[in-house]
């Protein structure tokens, strides 16, 4: 069984390859990897609704059932997998509101929104049509944004997901952080 780093991103790139088996490969040695990712994404506690466990076994079954495309590399796996986890809360968000049908919103800041398991499906639908229109805007900062919150990427990780400079990715997080801070109190 492949544990190194090259092993990994052979792995990825035969799956981008049209190789599905590539993937079933790789989830042995990614698992414990994913489920920090998605306690992360579920800020960093377990809860009912949105258990890391839970919450990385339904991201892998929509990374399968995607069409195979060109991964490049491990960093490059982890924001496609922050990006899936993320609309899988999303997800899970909006249907808890249609069950609920309404209700008096609270306002929300970008720090209390970021998909926290116990943040009101009000404020991660908020958040998320806040990251829609900074994407329609400027797709960069939203993936930025993606990838430092949700991907739980250091400035560097993204630095290299995105080919960018560290200042570049620094300056352009700030920015969106302030617009999205913006939107959010609108």
């Amino acid at each position: 069984m492949a544990d190194s780093a090259s092993d990994v991103t052979l792995l990825l790139q035969e799956y981008g390859s049209g190789d599905r088996g590539a993937l079933d490969r790789l989830i042995p040695i990614l698992y414990t990897e994913l489920r920090q990712l998605a306690r992360h994404c579920v800020g960093g506690r377990d809860s009912g609704s949105a258990q890391p466990t839970s919450l990385v076994h339904e991201a892998w079954l929509r990374l399968a059932g995607r069409n195979a495309s060109p991964v490049d590399g491990r960093h490059h796996f982890y924001g496609l997998a922050a990006t899936v986890m993320r609309q899988i809360l999303v997800d899970r968000a909006r249907a808890r509101l249609r069950l609920k049908r309404g209700g008096g919103g609270t306002p929300v800041t970008f720090d209390e929104a970021l998909m926290a398991p116990d943040a009101a499906p009000e404020q991660v639908v908020e958040l998320d049509d806040a990251l829609q229109a900074l994407h329609s805007m400027d797709p960069r900062k939203a993936k930025i944004v993606e990838l430092r919150y949700f991907g739980g990427l250091s400035v560097e990780e993204t630095a290299e997901v995105m080919e960018l400079s560290t200042a570049t990715v620094g300056r352009e997080m700030r920015l969106a952080r302030a617009w999205l801070l913006t939107q959010l109190a609108g």
